[in-house]
């Protein structure tokens, strides 16, 4: 049998924080040089296999302790302070239906596949289908749904299921249409038989 070579290959830490949690301070990562161990050899009576390489995976970073994520928090609402107070001035009582709800986020979700499958669309403008991200919105309201299940109120939870039903419905719609093939109109079709 042929001897397999040694690879090289080079991995650089490209992230903004150490494994501390530490905002980097370096202006160039070091690269980490590792080397690919020989395979051993397989018994001669078994099948070529392909050849599988594989990455060492870098080592997740701790979680922010609970200091942290408040300060971070307090500084996001400081930040946006200036933000509300001036549609508070300009909107009155009505700034608060500016505020984020469950029920506002599964909307947006919802018209967003809405846009994708192409079922909504700018007035003169053509609609765009891109099933893909679809898809992925409508898995998306799907993972929600089972995240929350048992935490959502009665209407949340409607508006969630709603949401999917009429969406699941729509994609498999637009993904119908899109397989068949197309129709003649009345200038195409051939002569009529009498």
């Amino acid at each position: 049998m042929a001897e397999k070579k040694r690879e090289e290959f080079t991995v650089t830490d490209r992230r903004l924080f150490t494994p501390e949690g530490d905002l980097r301070t370096e202006s160039e990562p070091e690269p980490i040089t590792e080397r690919e161990q020989p395979a051993q050899a397989a018994p001669q009576s078994a099948a070529p296999q392909a050849e599988q390489t594989s990455t060492p995976e870098p080592p997740i970073p701790p979680a922010p302790t609970a200091a942290e994520q408040q300060a971070q928090h307090d500084a996001y609402r400081s930040s946006t302070k200036g933000l509300d107070d001036q549609l508070h001035k300009e909107l009155g009582g009505h700034a608060r239906e500016l505020e984020m709800t469950f029920e506002r986020f599964v909307a947006s979700l919802y018209m967003t596949a809405l846009l994708q499958l192409g079922l909504v669309h700018e007035q003169g403008g053509q609609p765009q289908v891109d099933l893909l991200s679809a898809r992925q919105t409508i898995d998306t309201l799907g993972i929600l749904q089972d995240k929350t299940k048992g935490n959502l109120s009665m209407s949340e939870q409607n508006l969630l299921q709603n949401s999917l039903y009429e969406l699941r419905m729509a994609y498999v719609e637009v993904t119908n249409a899109l397989a068949r093939p197309p129709q003649p109109t009345g200038s195409e079709a051939g002569p009529r038989s009498r």
